[in-house]
């Protein structure tokens, strides 16, 4: 993942990031309404909408058929593509060769064609396949809805397809798993773009959280244990209010009264990662918000997040984000206010 530098301020020149969402037929409303809702909240200090969003069809404007028992009326025509700088493909049931074959119909093919070079590109459950079809995911990692990722790899084996994780950032190609993943990535792109502050404050008021832990493995149909058994619930919670401590694998499995070994796989099973990965996972966003928020500096906010030194704190926001952690401050320490 990396931080989109360029776009944390506004410049005096101020012109909103303009997302377009291409609906096609047989589209969920659900999934076309996410990128409204999560994109169309935030502003900067001078309550100025940081993102424009508009919606568009492959046709000229008019109706565009759901899988619910009505249709949507579009109001633009795919010419809206070619003023993007985010283009985010929804799902859709009715993707006919897209989904059967892997090739674009000619109406989508010439859609396409209209974005500009650098837009970023986005993609919803099985709104993968368009992508994949216009060849923007060859030799790329990418996801979809964990029920559509072994269909997908087999049509499309220049994929990487990985069905363990809720959304795949791969620069300026972004793919999430189903539904309701399409949240997670579009709260992920605002982070990216305009810092934790910014996406916490969407977060709460689309009333969903802000950062989910774990992937797609926890929403797998498999085995699942007793639900009379203790959860690992306790444990995490236990964690993040000691983040700034030294916590070890065994003091979190004492919380449930467990083994190191059955805790472990009890949280695997719930959380869909190690919790060495989760433990990691806290304390980088930890660290972001410090960052961000706060006049500590780099060595305090290394132990406010747990991470001990600086150069730990470093080595960590360099793999989850692409920079360090004075880049980080710089770019989103910028004056943009939720």
């Amino acid at each position: 993942m990396s931080v989109d530098r360029a776009m944390a301020a506004p410049p005096e020149d101020f012109r909103p990031h303009r997302v377009v969402v291409l609906a096609l037929d047989g589209l969920l409303p659900f999934e076309l309404g996410i990128p409204h809702r999560i994109f169309g909240r935030p502003r900067d200090e001078r309550g100025r909408r940081l993102y424009e969003v508009v919606t568009c069809s492959v046709r000229p404007p008019g109706p565009v058929e759901t899988d619910a028992d009505f249709a949507v009326h579009i109001a633009h025509g795919p010419q809206a593509l070619a003023e993007a700088d985010t283009v985010i493909v929804p799902a859709s049931y009715e993707l006919g060769p897209v989904y059967e074959e892997g090739r674009l119909t000619d109406e989508l093919a010439a859609a396409l064609a209209r974005i500009r070079p650098g837009t970023r590109l986005a993609s919803i459950c099985t709104g993968v396949y368009v992508l994949a079809a216009a060849g923007r995911l060859d030799g790329r990692p990418a996801t979809t809805h964990w029920a559509e990722a072994d269909r997908l790899q087999r049509l499309f084996p220049r994929i990487k397809v990985d069905a363990d994780v809720l959304y795949v950032d791969d620069g300026d190609v972004l793919t999430s798993a189903g539904v309701a993943a399409g949240i997670d990535l579009c709260l992920h792109m605002v982070r990216r773009d305009f810092g934790t502050a910014v996406a916490n404050d969407v977060a709460r008021h689309t009333v969903v959280p802000p950062h989910r832990e774990g992937g797609q493995a926890q929403y797998i149909h498999r085995p699942v244990p007793d639900p009379q058994l203790a959860t690992t619930t306790a444990a995490r919670s236990w964690a993040l209010g000691r983040l700034h401590e030294p916590i070890q694998l065994r003091d979190m499995a004492d919380q449930e009264a467990m083994s190191v070994r059955t805790f472990t796989r009890r949280f695997r099973e719930e959380v869909g990662i190690s919790p060495g990965q989760w433990l990691t996972q806290q304390r980088v966003e930890r660290a972001r918000q410090l960052l961000e928020t706060s006049d500590l500096s780099i060595d305090q906010v290394a132990r406010e997040a747990g991470f001990g030194t600086a150069q730990s704190m470093r080595q960590h926001l360099q793999q989850a984000l692409g920079v360090t952690p004075s880049a980080y401050r710089r770019t989103f320490r910028t004056g943009v206010k939720a």
